[in-house]
């Protein structure tokens, strides 16, 4: 755990409530018991930086022999990012990764021209009571990188830069903020940090990034003079500096952004890219199962099922906000 002065929040704060852009209240749907809320990409916004997609898993507690079952399925131009605050569960891929994921660890797959994964709990676990709560979000890839090979990378949480001060403890989960660096690698200038905040503790969002935004997980926080709430994503006005307070009973916040893209960028299912045809054909592709000589392959080990492409997701229109 390191100190840097950079994480000083003690500055002028202001009270205009015109430095937030955008407030996003994320959509709630239920998978199967388990309950994910999705706040990118929204109406209002499709993109914080270079993150198109944003959901918080649970929290969910299961009592007897229950878990996740994310069966295999595919990605393109992308790159997710999965960080758990409690539970665990298997990352399995078409590259071979077997890769178990606990609390303030994070998983970085690289999808680029094509990859396929599952997740699900692991036999050990569905012995016991236990919980599962955290975030996956994808990252858009630049245009000039979306064709490229698929990779993944798992870090523990001792080698994510952690910075305390004053109440305020951040993990920087990737890119650069406050004078660290994560050591996960990125394709394009981005921050995604875990923040704790103790009751009334503050900390300063990073004025180096263009595009800016906060999550809240747990507790409440105080921006520009005004409340948020658990479940509530806050968009920043580029420049402005920024000042986040706790609440009475403390906050924990996902602050996220970076550089800002050419254009926005098409989705379809699990598809990202700034090519309409490029989706087209990895959806050609899926729908083929042609897993031996197609573009796809199923991870070793969990390959005796698919989450298939059905006639109401073929139905489903190629969006681009």
């Amino acid at each position: 755990m390191s100190w840097n002065p950079n994480f000083d929040p003690n500055f002028p704060s202001s009270d205009n409530p015109d430095l937030i852009e955008t407030l996003i209240i994320p959509r709630a749907r239920d998978i199967g018991g388990f309950e994910v809320r999705r706040a990118l990409p929204s109406m209002k916004r499709q993109m914080v930086g270079p993150f198109i997609f944003f959901d918080q898993m649970g929290p969910a507690e299961f009592i007897t022999e229950g878990g996740i079952d994310i069966r295999p399925h595919p990605h393109i131009g992308l790159g997710t990012v999965t960080y758990l605050y409690q539970g665990e569960f298997e990352h399995r891929d078409s590259l071979g990764t077997r890769q178990m994921i606990y609390p303030g660890e994070v998983n970085w797959m690289l999808a680029g021209k094509g990859v396929t994964h599952s997740e699900r709990t692991s036999e050990a676990t569905r012995q016991t009571h236990h919980n599962l709560f955290g975030i996956q979000t994808w990252v858009a890839l630049p245009e000039d990188r979306e064709d490229m090979a698929p990779d993944f990378e798992h870090h523990g949480k001792e080698a994510l830069p952690v910075l305390s001060d004053n109440g305020a403890t951040a993990r920087l989960i990737l890119g650069t903020s406050w004078g660290e660096a994560s050591p996960v690698s990125m394709h394009s200038e981005i921050f995604y940090a875990d923040v704790v905040l103790a009751p009334h503790a503050a900390f300063p969002m990073p004025d180096t990034h263009e595009d800016r935004g906060l999550y809240v997980t747990e507790g409440s926080i105080e921006v520009a003079g005004q409340s948020f709430e658990v479940g509530q994503m806050m968009v920043f006005r580029p420049g402005d500096r920024i000042s986040v307070r706790a609440g009475e009973l403390g906050a924990r916040v996902m602050a996220l952004g970076g550089e800002t893209f050419n254009g926005p960028r098409y989705i379809w299912w699990n598809f990202v890219s700034s090519s309409a045809d490029k989706i087209e054909e990895a959806k050609a592709a899926w729908k083929a199962a042609d897993f031996s000589g197609g573009p796809f392959r199923l991870p070793p080990g969990d390959d005796e099922e698919f989450i298939p492409i059905t006639p109401d997701m073929d139905r489903m229109k190629l969006k681009r906000r």
